[in-house]
């Protein structure tokens, strides 16, 4: 899926590889220094396809964006998503959050969950435009002491109809 870009780097986002692992562990400790994920957690994910799905956003100089989901039924969980901030507000987070609700969706999810920052403003904006609601609190979860929100889609209303979510189709 291409993403139109207001500065003419045409942005894809596609299925992440082994071969991008690299990459995506740089992006990792340059984006949350505090709490990056070592690259072999990366490689651990992707080794779990028939529970994961990990999508990267690229341009032609490279990887601008990562995301991944876990879907154990009726749980999909949010493992995390990222965009290089030269490249935020192009929709990148928008398109990537999109397909992980599709694939939680595909793999019969309920309700999706995530953790974000209580100090990051502009992820939690995100996660209500396309429906989430903070459920719970983790007091300190971040290793440098900040909370976690939890937030929560529901992907099946009670009558057990599908639910939209608000920002995309």
């Amino acid at each position: 899926m291409s993403i139109p870009d207001p500065r003419n780097a045409e942005v894809t986002v596609r299925d992440m590889t082994l071969d991008d692992v690299p990459a995506v562990g740089a992006l990792e400790h340059r984006l949350f220094p505090i709490d990056a994920w070592p690259v072999q957690m990366f490689l651990d994910e992707l080794s779990q396809p028939e529970t994961r799905r990990y999508l990267v956003a690229e341009t032609s100089d490279g990887i601008v964006g990562y995301a991944g989901l876990m879907c154990i039924e009726p749980i999909a969980d949010v493992q995390t998503i990222a965009v290089v901030p030269d490249f935020e507000g192009r929709g990148i987070g928008s398109t990537l959050l999109t397909q992980l609700i599709r694939e939680a969706r595909h793999r019969g999810a309920a309700d999706v969950l995530l953790e974000v920052r209580a100090d990051n403003p502009r992820a939690q904006n995100l996660y209500v435009r396309f429906g989430f609601e903070q459920i719970h609190v983790r007091p300190r979860y971040y290793r440098d002491g900040v909370d976690a929100l939890i937030m929560r889609l529901a992907l099946a209303a009670p009558d057990g109809h599908e639910a939209m979510e608000a920002g995309q189709p």
